[in-house]
């Protein structure tokens, strides 16, 4: 059992303008016009760093992001993602990818550093072990299964940090990767383009609890 000191504790900073996440998510829409209003470094790096706290098996946190912001990288992207307008015209787009491999080879980065040696080293040996038996097609579908956690987080933390997003699966993966020299072997999970929306968004439209769930 690892002892209570070993835990970290993260300190809310909000703004008291943040929205509640219920209210976030009764809130967020996809906005695909933004105003020419620029999120600063800081605005992304709390932006991810909170998106970073989405659960993730073993601690594993196998999601990666590219921050683009220059616009002719970004005109690029929006090629690759079909000429969706909303990537040449926010001003970031974060694409979302999942890298087993790199999890791997850097598994001392997750395994808690408060664990005796022994149980650090049996630890990542195990992991390795398990994952290894694994194809490398099978171990991205994981990967990127633990990525889209984290990228419901990231919607959501967004939206109640005032900015817009529209998140997006219509891309030709190969050549995102290509264009922002991500390995070949990860996955896109998402493109999402970030900013203060010029929209409201369509209004949402979503089942009953009574449609999706059952109590027993």
């Amino acid at each position: 059992m690892i002892a209570a000191d070993l835990t970290t504790t993260f300190v809310d900073t909000r703004t008291p303008a943040a929205l509640s996440a219920a209210e976030a998510a009764v809130s967020r829409r996809s906005v695909r016009a933004y105003r020419d209003v620029p999120v600063t470094d800081d605005e992304v790096r709390r932006l991810l760093e909170l998106t970073g706290r989405a659960p993730s098996a073993h601690n594993l946190q196998p999601w990666r992001f590219v921050v683009v912001r220059e616009q002719q990288q970004k005109n690029q992207l929006s090629a690759a993602a079909f000429n969706q307008k909303q990537v040449a015209s926010a001003p970031v787009v974060i694409a979302m990818y999942a890298d087993m491999e790199d999890t791997l080879a850097s598994l001392h980065e997750v395994v808690h550093p408060g664990l005796p040696p022994e149980k650090r080293d049996a630890t990542i040996e195990g992991l390795r072990t398990r994952f290894g038996r694994m194809t490398l097609e099978a171990r991205g579908q994981w990967a990127n299964a633990q990525a889209n956690i984290a990228l419901g987080y990231l919607l959501l933390i967004a939206r109640s940090e005032g900015l817009d997003t529209s998140p997006m699966l219509g891309f030709d993966p190969e050549a995102v990767k290509a264009q922002l020299g991500v390995p070949a072997h990860a996955t896109i999970t998402a493109l999402i383009a970030l900013g203060r929306g010029a929209e409201d968004g369509f209004v949402s439209h979503r089942h009953t609890v009574d449609r999706v769930a059952s109590f027993r």
